[in-house]
């Protein structure tokens, strides 16, 4: 038995430690190595067609800067479409696209009655955008957030990329804005930057990016296919599909957007685990992606994001088994006990109380945010495994 216990322990600790430590480790060293030049779009050439793609629910606070930075776009307004599609709001956004459709003819807004979710709105903007513009090779998809603001040169620099008949899709570098010391957006930022770097690994080494951030990056438009409407993570499923076409997706660094971050562990973790369940969606979806995990593809699904989801799993049958062989009288396993009890207990305890005092201390934090993130993702399966019959959410609050 002490034998089963020990077993346990090493493969859980071995595969928690590889999609956090080893694997990022490989990708940093890996990508010190030259890699070949992939062909662009540059000046005077015929440069693709662009249909934005833009769901949006209670935006009234954002959608105005939104559509302003996407007029500010240095890319030519007679390639670009603007296809605005308002999921029942009932706030002053169907107001403000209307008034503003009115001054663009290349703003096209439709306000859907019926409350149904993000991906049901995709598929209807992007069936809009191809009675206009058929699916093909040159014309591309850029599907974006109300919340998420892009720089003039953004588009241009992801549509750059598009001359390699190779990549299907480009994701944009997310950049967090409104960090303050309380609450957790210094975490989330630490959090979203290292996702960055391996999501830019993954695509400059093996054009294997696994899933955009969602909030802005660029399809081929003949790889989109429609989204199922009770889907939670409508981005990752539409990166899985062009893979599944023999694609390649990369993330470029100098493509810049910028996103509120979060600041209340309560609003992170119900975002959190709503698109944990989703997760546990595309993980059954396209399992055929990463089993076995023996080819780049795999290797890179497998290593980033199922065991990471896999993560409060290992921490559980990490704590058991060191208490197991603890209990059998391994001083060793006492010691490892010990120190996770005080990791995942202790330390987030303490940040509490310290935070009522008004001291913030980032590690400490960053150690209670990835703890609950953990969580998240175990409430997120609960969920996927009680069944997910719509695809509508509540944004969470933001600065």
């Amino acid at each position: 038995m002490t034998t089963i216990w020990i077993i346990l322990f090493f493969i859980s600790a071995g595969s928690f430690f590889h999609t956090y430590l080893f694997y990022p480790l490989l990708l940093h060293f890996l990508s010190k190595k030259k890699q070949p030049e992939r062909p662009r779009y540059e000046g005077d050439d015929p440069w693709p067609r662009i249909s934005v793609l833009l769901s949006v629910y209670n935006e009234e606070e954002v959608i105005q800067k939104k559509l302003q930075t996407l007029f500010q776009s240095d890319y030519p307004t007679d390639l670009l479409e603007i296809f605005v599609g308002s999921d029942a709001s009932n706030d002053r956004t169907n107001e403000w696209v209307q008034a503003i459709s009115r001054d663009h003819s290349y703003v096209h807004f439709s306000a859907f009655p019926e409350r149904r979710g993000k991906p049901s709105v995709l598929n209807d903007l992007a069936a809009q955008a191809f009675e206009q513009n058929p699916a093909s090779t040159d014309h591309l998809l850029l599907i974006t957030d109300a919340n998420v603001f892009l720089e003039p040169s953004t588009i241009r620099v992801l549509a750059r990329h598009f001359k390699d008949p190779q990549i299907g899709l480009v994701d944009a570098h997310m950049v967090n804005t409104g960090q303050a010391a309380p609450g957790i957006s210094r975490s989330e930022t630490q959090y979203i930057q290292t996702e960055s770097r391996i999501k830019n690994w993954e695509g400059t080494l093996w054009g294997t990016m696994i899933g955009p951030f969602g909030g802005c990056y660029l399809l081929r438009s003949d790889l989109f296919e429609p989204v199922p409407p009770h889907f939670l993570v409508d981005d990752f499923y539409i990166a899985m599909r062009a893979f599944e076409k023999g694609a390649q997706a990369i993330n470029d660094l100098d493509a810049r957007c910028y996103e509120a971050v979060s600041h209340e562990l309560k609003e992170e973790f119900r975002r959190k685990a709503r698109i944990a369940a989703g997760n546990f969606q595309n993980l059954l979806r396209f399992r055929h992606l990463w089993l076995p995990p023996f080819n780049q593809l795999g290797f890179a699904f497998f290593s980033h994001k199922v065991l990471r989801w896999m993560g409060p799993f290992f921490l559980f049958f990490m704590l058991l088994s060191s208490f197991a062989l603890a209990w059998g009288g391994s001083k060793l396993f006492l010691v490892i006990f010990l120190l996770q009890l005080i990791l995942w207990g202790g330390v987030p305890l303490l940040d509490r109380i310290l935070l009522m005092l008004g001291i913030h201390g980032l590690w400490l934090r960053s150690i209670r945010y990835f703890f609950a993130m953990n969580l998240a993702l175990l409430a997120g399966f609960f969920r996927f495994l009680r069944g997910i019959r719509s695809g509508t959410w509540e944004p969470p609050k933001r600065l």
